[in-house]
């Protein structure tokens, strides 16, 4: 049995990213100061990064274990940003 597999618009995905960077550029001049930038800025990050795995690295039509392999890391990292998030928000600079 064979599986019909589509390939992606990589013109559509390309033009998405140019979007998505022009937002991640733009965001330093949002007004609510730098928490707001970083937050629109990590956002396009996350989203540039599932649109090229996707698209790109063919992720799309890879079975469950594939998913279940990358969440290991993912949830490693979220840890690591929560545990260290004290020190990047509350830490005196040297002066």
């Amino acid at each position: 049995m064979s599986v019909e597999r589509a390939h992606p618009n990589y013109t559509a995905v390309w033009l998405w990213l140019l979007v998505l960077l022009g937002v991640g550029l733009a965001a330093s001049f949002l007004p609510g100061g730098r928490s707001v930038a970083l937050v629109v800025i990590f956002a396009t990050a996350v989203v540039k990064a599932l649109l090229v795995a996707l698209s790109f690295m063919h992720l799309r039509f890879e079975s469950g274990v594939i998913y279940a392999i990358a969440l290991i890391p993912l949830v490693f990292a979220a840890i690591l940003l929560v545990a260290l998030f004290p020190d990047f928000v509350w830490h005196a600079r040297p002066r």
